[in-house]
């Protein structure tokens, strides 16, 4: 794509929240969670049954914990826009690109959003269904394949430990000058 051709481009925050949409209404339901089994342990503590002390307790830790995995995700995908955005922008829409986003609802929405931000969103979605992609599928492909993904490095690195990676380009700057 030629940056002449660059369409109006959100700030970054907007494109933040845009690609890990989903995963923000789960952080929502999370924090609500947590705190109703807290609540929920604490009086539980006044009637000193360990069972329902240690029940509690296991329900709060597991949605505390997600709060900090959804967060941890969100910023991945955030990693896996910029990638997306930049090679959309250098190479134009090449297969290849969402090719490497196949795994996971929350990875084919970044590349959606930064396809889309660029004008590829028709070409991006039409690939997507032509290799039988629906909207409802939201399982990551990877966790019906490997029934032990916990245990595997890629697991932990692709989804929560993605490396930070600095876009190539400033989309907003080289949209005004076009402007100009």
């Amino acid at each position: 794509m030629n940056y002449l051709e660059l369409p109006p481009q959100p700030h970054p925050l907007v494109s933040y929240l845009r690609v890990g949409k989903l995963l923000y209404w789960s952080l929502v339901l999370f924090l609500l969670e947590s705190w109703f089994y807290w609540v929920q342990f604490e009086a539980s503590l006044e009637q000193s049954s360990l069972i329902w002390v240690a029940f509690w307790f296991s329900c709060f830790l597991f949605s505390f914990v997600h709060i900090f995995l959804v967060i941890m995700d969100g910023w991945s995908r955030f990693q896996n826009y910029k990638r997306a955005k930049d090679l959309f922008f250098i190479h134009g829409f090449n297969s290849r690109i969402p090719e490497m986003y196949l795994g996971s609802k929350c990875q084919r929405n970044a590349a959606i959003v930064a396809a889309e931000e660029l004008g590829y969103k028709d070409e991006i979605m039409d690939y997507f269904h032509g290799r039988g992609i629906r909207w409802y599928h939201y399982i990551p492909y990877f966790m019906l394949h490997d029934p032990l993904f916990l245990f595997r490095n890629y697991f932990w690195e692709r989804t929560f430990l993605e490396k930070v990676y600095e876009s190539k380009f400033d989309y907003r700057r080289l949209h005004l000058e076009r402007a100009l």
